[in-house]
């Protein structure tokens, strides 16, 4: 890039829970950047929410804007569970462990959930982030806003995503884009019933290529692909499980993208607009420690640590990859091809 030069990207967000203050502290630190300019936005569950908000902040007023008000969302998150149950047992507390593995309350939630429905539990369908999002993000300053959004949701009744675009975004597509089936009632929209984005895009890539001009998306990776060892635990199996399954779909897109991009290779137009694409990938190896169920811990001091290590991480990207942005793909997704 020359000097004095704006760089225009895109970004794909992940979804995983409270795992996306991590999120959060990237697009913090993005949003000092004055030499990039963020286009278009593909976001699922968590990864939706952050996306949202943070346009909602461009288009009210600017880059100071969208980091105060990602900074008030997370804040009402972490107060509106200020007084839930749902905390960390004793000996997490004394181990500084940020899981709720040994909570009392999440123990007999996670047993309730492999015997009752969210509509036996919860026959009103409420969600405490209902609130939070109509306090957090103007629907209607969306539209003709500066920022492309596609938030993906899961058709429960064909199993296919759906990708909603800024004019038809609203506080229930963001509940549908992050409703976990063993917790919450599916969101209907347009007459049929969502459920989390994940199981169909985390996020959702294609939209990207397709819509904006930029040609350098840039991942943000919560959810690990590559454990170092198999689990053995009960525990450990069914967060593996909840890993493969919510990053299935990416990869199966990553190496539809790789393909793509290898048989388009010599094309020009549209179809060569695939192969120009370049892939970046930002991801914390520290997410990967913490478990599942520290997915539900929204205590402030948690939200924060996971804010500034999304910053550290960030600026470790920044300073080493700045140069090839513009330039060439810095995440080699042609190694998904390998015994394709």
């Amino acid at each position: 890039m020359a000097a004095g030069e704006v760089l225009r990207l895109d970004l794909a967000l992940q979804g995983g829970g409270s795992h996306g203050a991590f999120t959060w502290g990237v697009l913090d630190l993005l949003l000092e950047q004055d030499w990039l300019e963020i286009e278009g936005v593909s976001g699922t569950s968590a990864g939706a929410m952050n996306a949202s908000v943070m346009a909602d902040g461009l288009a009210a007023g600017g880059r100071d804007q969208a980091r105060a008000q990602l900074e008030a969302f997370w804040r009402r998150v972490a107060d509106a569970a200020a007084f839930s149950p749902l905390r960390r047992g004793p000996l997490d507390v004394l181990t500084g462990r940020w899981t709720l593995d040994y909570s009392p309350v999440y123990l007999a939630m996670d047993l309730a959930a492999r015997i009752f429905s969210p509509y036996d539990l919860n026959p009103g369908g409420g969600n405490p982030l209902s609130a939070i999002l109509e306090q957090s993000v103007c629907f209607e300053r969306l539209t003709g806003g500066p920022v492309e959004l596609f938030i993906t949701a899961t058709n429960v009744l064909t199993g296919r995503g759906r990708v909603f675009r800024n004019p038809e975004i609203t506080a229930d597509v963001l509940l549908a884009s992050a409703c976990l089936p063993t917790l919450y009632q599916a969101v209907e929209i347009d007459g049929e019933p969502y459920w989390d984005g994940g199981y169909s895009g985390n996020p959702t890539m294609t939209p990207l290529v397709k819509n904006c001009t930029s040609q350098d998306i840039v991942l943000v990776q919560i959810n690990p692909i590559r454990r170092d060892r198999p689990p053995r635990s009960a525990r450990e199996i069914h967060n593996r499980i909840n890993e493969v399954s919510f990053n299935a779909t990416l990869l199966k897109e990553l190496r539809m993208l790789a393909l793509l991009r290898r048989a388009t290779a010599a094309a020009g137009g549209e179809a060569g607009r695939w192969a120009e694409t370049r892939i970046h990938r930002i991801i914390s190896d520290g997410l990967a420690d913490l478990g599942a169920s520290s997915k539900l811990n929204a205590e402030w001091p948690f939200l924060t640590m996971l804010r500034d290590k999304g910053r550290e991480t960030a600026q470790a990207f920044l300073d080493r990859r700045r140069s090839d942005l513009g330039r060439r793909s810095t995440y080699d997704i042609d190694v998904l091809l390998e015994g394709v």
